[in-house]
């Protein structure tokens, strides 16, 4: 293997010159990644400490302690469970309060508007009829409240506050959806803007009668071995899909260990059925977001 500095900052590597920005900005990634699964191993699995009949009982199940963190009300019994490696995803039970999940509506009902999506050429806003919820962002850090809830973020995905975007609380009503996507960028103007996308933490603000499921048809795996796959609506069974339960989070990433983007997170919002959704979405960037 032939490494060499070249003129101008940058390195020749297999043929091909790299910047040191570009190298710099991968092995932040391979390091965040790789050190991201090595301590979900060490902190989340290991045997569980009961024998509760409660207890699903999954091979991909884990339980643990939970953790003291400041926050509104109380949280139920916290386990996480490994849904799928490609993508890698994993869903933390109880991650927020009843009360959290209140919490975040509350702030946002006033200020709802039409969800849009980003144009790929020009990296603006526009309107799509490939995503009709509503939503709002909250700002970083803006009350004491979401300061815990995004701390809890960062101890849970090992990426710092400041890697992150500011929470978006989304609301679907019957009928509206949001159509397979990936959330990482192909645009030159986000990733200059603010770094590419690496991982996603959506967080469920309310339970779901029918549909409104978050289904990945690109995953690999066997979909209907999952135990509410019966469950599930016609768009949900069309691949490795998670049924909205109020304070249950599902992170997932957008990219590899190696760095490259991964294929398998492309990721949908199933038409509602029955009732009304309430979600949070916290995306995580490579470098500092700000």
């Amino acid at each position: 293997m032939a490494v060499s500095k070249g003129k101008y900052g940058k390195i020749n590597f297999h043929g091909r010159k790299w910047s040191t920005l570009e190298l710099s900005k991968i092995i932040m990634a391979l390091v965040l990644a790789l050190g991201f699964s090595m301590l979900l191993a060490l902190r989340f699995f290991s045997p569980p400490e009961s024998s509760d009949p409660n207890l699903p009982d999954r091979l991909a199940s884990v339980r643990r302690k939970a953790v003291e963190s400041e926050g509104l009300g109380k949280r139920g019994e916290q386990w996480v469970e490994v849904i799928s490696w490609e993508p890698r995803a994993f869903i933390y039970h109880n991650f927020l309060s009843k009360e959290e999940c209140l919490y975040l509506i509350s702030l946002a009902k006033p200020r709802m508007v039409k969800s849009t999506v980003i144009d790929s050429e020009t990296g603006k806003s526009m309107d799509s009829r490939v995503r009709t919820s509503s939503g709002m962002f909250l700002s970083r850090g803006q009350d004491r409240i979401i300061r815990n809830i995004e701390k809890r973020i960062a101890d849970f995905t090992f990426i710092p506050i400041e890697h992150g975007e500011g929470l978006q609380i989304l609301h679907y009503e019957v009928g509206q959806k949001y159509d397979a996507h990936h959330d990482y960028f192909v645009d030159e103007y986000n990733i200059k803007k603010g770094s590419q996308r690496m991982a996603t933490l959506l967080m469920y603000l309310s339970d779901v009668e029918e549909g409104g499921e978050t289904v990945f048809p690109a995953a690999k795996g066997n979909f209907s071995s999952v135990p509410w796959w019966n469950e599930l609506s016609e768009c949900g069974k069309g691949g490795l899909s998670v049924k909205p339960k109020m304070g249950d989070a599902l992170l997932f990433w957008s990219m590899k260990p190696d760095a490259s983007l991964d294929p398998t997170s492309l990721h949908g919002a199933c038409p509602v059925i029955k009732g009304n959704k309430w979600s949070c979405t916290k995306w995580m960037h490579v470098n500092k977001y700000s």
